[in-house]
């Protein structure tokens, strides 16, 4: 259990006569197997966490014997709610201050015991960061979730890489999303959910209406939604031949976009079926080079070979003069 999660749950269960297990774990977004996990572990831990079946049943803390929150003011609360960030993206929020005094309010409250383990922060540190990752323009968290919070309508410039030129629409935000490690702000434009990369941003400003979201959508059923829809949906499906050698790499970067065909297996190469949204999103296999290759539809590998003619004429030797 993460920090975060740990604290989130602790809230919970401080916060609520009761829970069952699937509104705790739809309140943190995990599994049910994961919550059940957590409130092991908590047992284990020495915390008075109970669970009764029935109707009026659920989890609960006997009182007093939890977290003490008397001390936290309502933004420390706040700030502590939050689950699932890093303290590198903490701070991209500019909340790491104040989650860091509510944590520290809490640790001075909590009796040491003659078996007291060292403090998961101590011990746990969590980076959701890519590898590699440049720093990001545009526009940052920060300076975004002030006005976000307002629930004012937004006006961006967005620089999407499938248009020729940047955009400028007004969308109703529902918030921001952090997923492995890029920051994106979920929003209806014209009522259709969009999710918008941050670092695309040019530029932004508030419009003085309010915004207006659909009913009985959330940020967190928006962000899945559209999640699951990049993830399933598609326009094309490209059969092809892994290597053995690249067949890791490529089920990392395309994720559930991959399927792989177990009876169609050599010892070097995986025959393979890959989603993409749209026909130009088959670019991303030429950095495999010929460690794949394309064998259907006609209009992938027609594609394909055109971008790599594009790029070896871009590449082609000076003509001497």
């Amino acid at each position: 259990m993460t920090p975060d999660r740990f604290f989130a749950l602790m809230l919970l269960l401080e916060s609520r006569d009761g829970a069952t297990t699937q509104e705790l774990a739809s309140a943190l977004g995990v599994s049910l197997r994961t919550i059940t996990r957590d409130l092991n572990w908590l047992r284990d831990a020495g915390l008075p966490v109970t669970a009764h079946r029935g109707r009026l049943g659920g989890v609960t803390m006997l009182p007093g014997s939890g977290l003490d929150l008397t001390r936290l003011t309502p933004g420390e609360r706040d700030h502590l709610s939050l689950i699932g960030l890093d303290e590198k993206q903490r701070a991209e929020l500019d909340a790491s201050v104040e989650s860091r005094r509510a944590l520290a309010k809490i640790a001075a409250t909590q009796s040491p015991r003659v078996d007291e383990l060292l403090p998961l922060t101590d011990v746990v540190h969590v980076d959701s960061r890519p590898w590699l990752q440049t720093r990001a323009s545009g526009t940052t968290p920060a300076s975004l979730i002030g006005a976000v919070r307002r629930g004012r309508q937004l006006r961006i410039v967005y620089d999407s890489p499938r248009e020729s030129c940047p955009r400028d629409v007004v969308v109703d935000p529902y918030g921001l999303f952090a997923k492995a490690g890029i920051w994106y702000l979920v929003a209806d434009c014209a009522r259709v959910p969009r999710m918008y990369r941050l670092e695309r941003i040019i530029t932004w400003k508030e419009v003085d209406q309010p915004r207006r979201i659909r009913e009985n959508q959330t940020l967190a059923t928006v962000a899945a939604a559209l999640i699951d829809q990049w993830e399933h949906n598609h326009a094309i499906e490209v059969s092809a031949t892994v290597d053995q050698t690249q067949i890791e790499r490529a089920q990392r970067i395309f994720g559930l976009r991959l399927v792989r065909d177990d009876h169609e297996e050599s010892a070097t190469g995986h025959k393979v079926t890959i989603r993409f949204l749209h026909l130009e999103d088959v670019r991303a296999l030429l950095p495999f080079g010929s460690a794949i290759t394309v064998h259907g539809p006609t209009e992938a590998r027609a594609h394909l070979r055109a971008l790599a003619t594009n790029l070896a004429h871009h590449y082609a030797p000076s003509p001497t003069s």
